[in-house]
């Protein structure tokens, strides 16, 4: 299970998941594009749908616990793609939904834990 943390808030994804939104959320951002991030949130955090407003200048970290990245399918990636592109912005979509016409697919990958990242070091020395 691999994290993605953006402005202090921790969001696990599968590891499989979240390499596939790296490459689609810094290629936007790379560009300095903000949009949305949307998912929807597992049973064990209440089970509804968060979203984050992702900007360029907020640093982002991405963290993996697999050794080993895996591998990247191209049909996914332009499907996430064309999601970000959107008016409603980058949903997190399963893989399988990537074969489906893009208004067909419905279903979410959800998010299995949201928290509060701990301040780092430097924010805690600018809370000083």
């Amino acid at each position: 299970m691999g994290s993605l943390t953006y402005d202090r808030v921790v969001v696990e994804f599968d590891d499989r998941v979240l390499a596939h939104l790296q490459l689609v959320i810094i290629q936007k951002l790379r560009r300095g594009e903000s949009f949305l991030l949307s998912w929807r949130d597992a049973a064990v955090v209440g089970d509804g749908r968060s979203s984050a407003w992702l900007h360029p200048s907020i640093p982002l970290y991405f963290k993996f616990s697999g050794g080993h990245a895996p591998s990247i399918n191209p049909h996914w990636i332009a499907q996430l793609t064309r999601s970000a592109n959107s008016s409603q912005g980058l949903i997190v979509t399963g893989e399988d939904n990537s074969a489906v016409e893009p208004d067909k697919a419905l279903r979410t990958e959800p998010a299995t834990n949201i928290r509060a990242a701990a301040p780092s070091r430097a924010t805690k020395a600018s809370m000083r």
